[in-house]
């Protein structure tokens, strides 16, 4: 999955997701099926995150939860394109179900979120007030 995210390919980077599997992006939109978190990534890999980058993955804990579901929660950095390093306010975390089928692990759902300090959300709703 990172691996198409760093060549900007959205079907690798959606190969592991189960045809009928469901996508939070960090902004809350919900993606519904493995053609369609395609269709919708595809076109932001082409401009707005052309050239980005996820950088230090880190599993946090997987967990089997029932014989065929487990969980995974990842934490990551982004870099755009030219950039060495991520800024704190590009760090992410997600939170994966994957089900044992087809004869392999997939991704049922997927749930993005940027990590965010409270001082730096309180700083983002005061800025927004003025």
């Amino acid at each position: 999955m990172i691996e198409g995210w760093n060549r900007g390919d959205a079907a690798a980077f959606a190969a592991d997701f189960a045809q009928d599997a469901e996508l939070v992006d960090f902004e809350g939109t919900v993606h519904k099926g493995r053609d369609t978190v395609i269709a919708a990534q595809q076109p932001v890999f082409d401009t707005v995150l052309k050239g980005s980058r996820l950088v230090h993955g880190e599993v946090h804990f997987a967990r089997v939860v029932a014989p065929d579901c487990a969980v995974v929660h990842h934490r990551f950095g982004m870099t755009m394109a030219g950039e060495e390093e991520p800024p704190p306010s590009r760090y992410f975390l997600q939170l994966f179900t994957l089900v044992r089928q087809n004869g392999r692990w997939e991704i049922a759902t997927l749930q993005n979120a940027r990590l965010v300090s409270l001082e730096s959300a309180m700083a983002l709703d005061a800025q927004a007030a003025t």
